[in-house]
Formats: C-alpha cells, sequence, structure tokens
C-alpha cells in the first residue's frame, strides 16, 4: 500500500476542489517555486511524524505557511487561518473507501517578517491528523 502518496492525494485533493477554490488562495506544497512574486499564498507541508496503530496508518501534522502582506497587521493571516480552518479541521477524506484520512483541531503562531521577503508576514497554521489505511 501507498500510505505516504495516498496521504499525500487525500490532504491535496481538498485544495483542487471547487469550495477551496472559491477562496482565491494560492496553495503549493513545500519545496516549489511556483509562489514567487505573490503578495499572499499558502505553502504547505504533510509531516507524517507520529505513532502509528499499524503498518497501513499514519500521524502527524500538516502544517500552512500563510505568507500575507507586511504592513497590513494580522487580520489578512487570520482571515486566511480561519478558510483553512473551515475546509481542514474536524474533517475526514477518503480515497475510495480504502483510506481515510481525519484532520484533528488547529492552532495558529505569527512569526513576523518573513527572512526571505519582509514585504511578507509568515504565519504558522497547523493541524494534526490521522491516516488509517485499508488491511
Amino acid at each position: 500500500m501507498d500510505k505516504f502518496a495516498t496521504l499525500q492525494r487525500n490532504i491535496f485533493s481538498i485544495f483542487g476542489s471547487v469550495d477551496w477554490e472559491a477562496e482565491n488562495i494560492k496553495v503549493y506544497p513545500r519545496n516549489t517555486t511556483a509562489n514567487d512574486g505573490l503578495a499572499e499564498f499558502v505553502r504547505l507541508s504533510i509531516l507524517p511524524n507520529g505513532n502509528s496503530l499499524n503498518e497501513n496508518s499514519i500521524s502527524g501534522l500538516i502544517i500552512a505557511e500563510i505568507f500575507s502582506p507586511a504592513g497590513d497587521g494580522p487580520s489578512r493571516a487570520t482571515t486566511i487561518a480561519d478558510k483553512l480552518d473551515k475546509h481542514l479541521s474536524k474533517r475526514s477524506v477518503t480515497d475510495n473507501a480504502k483510506t481515510i484520512t481525519q484532520m484533528l483541531y488547529s492552532s495558529l503562531v505569527d512569526n513576523g517578517a518573513d527572512k526571505d521577503n519582509p514585504s511578507l508576514v509568515k504565519s504558522t497554521f497547523s493541524l494534526p491528523f490521522l491516516h488509517f489505511g485499508a488491511q
């Protein structure tokens, strides 16, 4: 079973949905450069790092780094975090009924000015998940 690839597909499927696209917020996987020059965006990391119930399950964190314009105060970052929360927190995604990814409750941290681009402010949205595969 491709548990890591399936986990990634399950989570990224949310950001390819019509509901998310209506939010008009660009989301890019970590380690891509497609976000260069944007005034705001989200960089997403999926970190499977926790205990598993069996060989087909994983737990870990979803980290969404929110980049918003510096000088505008925290309201835009919190608005984006609320949208992420609406689409992710307490949600489950299934993959042909063979796997299920359950997302739990989120948190948000203001990290201040981005070290690579001081015209942006970075906030970190994090969300634990549980991923169960078919046996």
